[in-house]
């Protein structure tokens, strides 16, 4: 039983330390785009990664009509630039990849 209880909080430290969307460094501010229905705001960041690693852009969904937390639901690697669109007023389009917000999320790191 012991056994377990380790092996699950490792498995949570390394996804908070790794993978946690929400630890995302802030990056250089580079575009936004709201939503049809002014209900979400998707704003783009870059960072740069430093010497060992390349740039990526970070998409934050903004709720406007809510008092709800921002939260990142995109995160790619090896880009500097974002091309935002919407397609409808639940369907946001980041540099050719389609998110339904507010759940869809893409992470390089887990695809």
């Amino acid at each position: 039983m012991a056994a377990i209880i380790i092996m699950a909080a490792g498995i949570y430290v390394v996804n908070w330390a790794f993978f946690d969307m929400g630890r995302l460094p802030a990056g250089e501010y580079l575009t936004e785009e709201t939503s049809p229905d002014g209900k979400f705001t998707l704003k783009a960041y870059v960072t740069n990664g430093g010497a060992t690693t390349s740039y990526a852009v970070r998409g934050e969904l903004v709720f406007n009509k809510e008092e709800k937390k921002k939260r990142n639901i995109y995160w790619n690697n090896r880009e500097e630039t974002a091309n935002i669109s919407w397609t409808d007023n639940n369907t946001v389009v980041i540099k050719g990849h389609s998110l339904k917000v507010p759940d869809g999320k893409i992470d390089y790191r887990n695809q």
